[in-house]
């Protein structure tokens, strides 16, 4: 393996280890002086389900559990929705489109119920401002977490 990546893939377990041994909080109990830039994790009732990464944590998780948050900014919540409703994987045809799900009564109110449930999920954060560590400590802490909604394909 390559020595420079060979050297990120190393800080990466003492980062998952850091996040884990966090206390979590909720949405509700964040507290002030939380990092802006870094990975963080959804858990409930003990299980871990979705780690995220952003560069301005704080309004990130704001943006997952918001009612008025879109699709593409309550990302976890859509996904939680999909799984509530039995909805597989996206085939990005008109009538599977988000914005078609989004139209089903149902589907509506599963994403709401999304969002207040994610609004009381156990949260951690651990603070990685470069891009690609960042990149890659989330990939690690989903692969070794095996969080179930977590999804790197591509379209």
């Amino acid at each position: 393996m390559n020595k420079k990546f060979a050297e990120l893939m190393a800080s990466l377990e003492p980062k998952r280890k850091a996040l884990l041994e966090i206390k979590a909080v909720t949405r509700e109990t964040l507290p002030k002086g939380i990092p802006s830039a870094g990975v963080y994790l959804f858990s409930e009732k003990g299980t871990h389900l979705y780690v995220g990464r952003s560069n301005t944590i704080r309004k990130r998780l704001c943006r997952h559990c918001r009612p008025s948050a879109k699709h593409n900014m309550a990302s976890f919540a859509f996904l939680l929705a999909k799984k509530e409703c039995g909805i597989g994987k996206a085939t990005y045809r008109k009538d599977t489109s988000r914005a078609k799900q989004l139209d089903n009564p149902k589907f509506r109110k599963a994403i709401r119920y999304a969002k207040e449930r994610i609004r009381n999920m156990d949260v951690r954060f651990v603070e990685e401002p470069e891009p690609i560590k960042q990149a890659l400590l989330e990939i690690y802490v989903a692969t070794v977490l095996g969080t179930p909604f977590n999804d790197f394909s591509t379209h």
